[in-house]
């Protein structure tokens, strides 16, 4: 006798798996991908299409790949896929830029530290976090001296930066600035405050109606005639305030628009408490402000790190500057493809982390959500 057909005492039948068809890798096969006659034709037109285009990928990424040459000729001489040795040639200069090659161990250094700073702000369940936070609020300092030098540290100028370096400096300044501007900003266009208001609303709209490289070349050349004679005014700092002030300004609508999705009854609720505006605000609003926002501020901290490459226009050699001008050396000159693609995977690498944490993030904070 079958265990389905057997006799058990009422309450003693034991828990049978579910069909095969039911469950495992068959239910999501039927689930996803065949779940209908159109959706059968478009896996099997998908499949078709990857078993086309994957195959001379890889032959030419990686199977007829060069990773030692010393020209372009030689790599054509050895194989007829993707010419690597020229990005491991420059890749020095594709992450430091110009910076020093005695001195690359503190960009190193600030780029490890960086990720230390992070991990008590991005997660909350290390331990000792609130003395690691502490620590956290240093690290702006602690990185611009290692970069910037002084203090027993052989100073570096900012004309220096380029690469990989430039990019994540001015990506990562933008993004951790931006956010806490962003969201004074927001509350000031809600305030009843006239003045505050109008100002406010008045930046936001300015920001979103001016593209970002003419507030960079407002940065470079204009700001120049507001200062007095003999003023400097280092390049760099001057394109992160106008990158900031950018961003901030996207920000400011996202969280608004977080802001504008809170029940009147939270507010309600925080008046009969008896908290006071920025209390309110701190406790109850904001956090649910912000979780609600979450995926639009995520969404524009990877737009403005793809946005580095503006810096360009305006003479910094960030990452895609050098290795643009990589290419004018006859030795490897007609790479291109493996230029871009490099490149690519740099801010495709980036900008997939973040969108990442942000899937993780609004799992975390999904009152459904079981950890």
């Amino acid at each position: 006798m079958s265990e389905v057909t057997q006799n058990y005492v009422p309450g003693t039948h034991p828990d049978l798996p579910a069909p095969v068809g039911q469950r495992g890798i068959v239910l999501w096969l039927r689930t996803n991908l065949f779940s209908s006659w159109s959706n059968t034709i478009m896996t099997f037109l998908g499949i078709y299409l990857l078993y086309v285009m994957i195959p001379p990928m890889l032959n030419w990424a990686v199977f007829d790949a060069v990773v030692n040459a010393s020209s372009r000729a030689e790599c054509r001489e050895i194989g007829l896929g993707a010419c690597w040795a020229f990005i491991t040639n420059r890749i020095n200069i594709l992450t430091y830029g110009f910076y020093p090659d005695e001195e690359q161990w503190r960009v190193n250094l600030a780029f490890v530290l960086m990720f230390v700073a992070l991990v008590p702000i991005l997660f909350d369940n290390i331990p000792f976090r609130k003395i690691s936070m502490i620590g956290s609020c240093f690290y702006p300092f602690i990185a611009a001296w290692l970069l910037l030098g002084g203090f027993g540290l052989t100073p570096v100028g900012t004309d220096e930066f380029g690469g990989m370096l430039l990019n994540t400096v001015v990506g990562v300044t933008g993004i951790v600035c931006s956010l806490p501007i962003g969201i004074l900003l927001a509350l000031g266009r809600q305030s009843h405050l006239p003045i505050v208001k109008t100002i406010s609303v008045c930046f936001i709209e300015f920001i979103r109606g001016v593209p970002l490289i003419t507030l960079l070349f407002v940065a470079s050349t204009m700001l120049n005639y507001f200062l007095p004679p003999g003023t400097t005014f280092d390049l760099l700092l001057r394109v992160l305030i106008m990158v900031t002030l950018f961003a901030s300004g996207y920000i400011a609508e996202v969280v608004r628009g977080g802001l504008q999705a809170i029940p009147n009854g939270q507010y309600e609720a925080a008046n009969s408490m008896g908290l006071k505006y920025w209390q309110s605000m701190r406790l109850i609003i904001l956090p649910q402000a912000l979780k609600i926002s979450i995926p639009g501020i995520v969404n524009t901290f990877i737009g403005l790190f793809k946005d580095t490459t503006l810096v360009l226009i305006i003479g910094l050699l960030d990452v895609l500057g050098i290795g643009r001008s990589s290419l004018a050396d006859a030795k490897w000159n007609g790479l291109s493809n493996e230029v871009y693609v490099s490149i690519a995977i740099f801010f495709f690498v980036a900008c997939f982390l973040m969108s990442r944490y942000s899937i993780y993030l609004e799992g975390k904070l999904d009152k459904g959500h079981k950890r």
